[in-house]
């Protein structure tokens, strides 16, 4: 259970590898926006009690911190439609109290 990561970016090549979230705790599963400007990814950084993982969005230069999703629970694993009007991410909200991780679909509007 890594409880410390931080997300980077870098050439393909591994180059000009630089830091895009400093903000503690977990953060991970990133997906670029189709437009390549920005990341999507899951993190606990406003949690207290560490499983409370909800999607926000940063802008590929680590300014612009933007959270998505508001759950109590867990939201992870978002990824967009090549288009970038669809969202789908992964989360274990309405689930009638058990552990099952449901998918969600939701229309992106920029």
């Amino acid at each position: 259970m890594p409880t410390h990561m931080e997300l980077y970016i870098c050439n393909v090549d591994g180059s000009e590898l630089r830091q895009i979230t400093h903000l503690g705790k977990a953060n991970w599963a990133p997906y670029f926006h189709p437009s390549g400007n920005k990341v999507i990814f899951s993190s606990n950084h406003k949690g207290k009690r560490g499983f409370e993982f909800n999607l926000f969005m940063i802008n590929t230069d680590g300014t612009g911190l933007e959270q998505i999703t508001y759950d109590h629970i867990f939201d992870a694993f978002p990824m967009f439609s090549n288009d970038g009007k669809k969202l789908i991410f992964s989360s274990n909200r309405n689930n009638g109290g058990t552990k099952n991780t449901n998918l969600f679909i939701a229309d992106w509007v920029d």
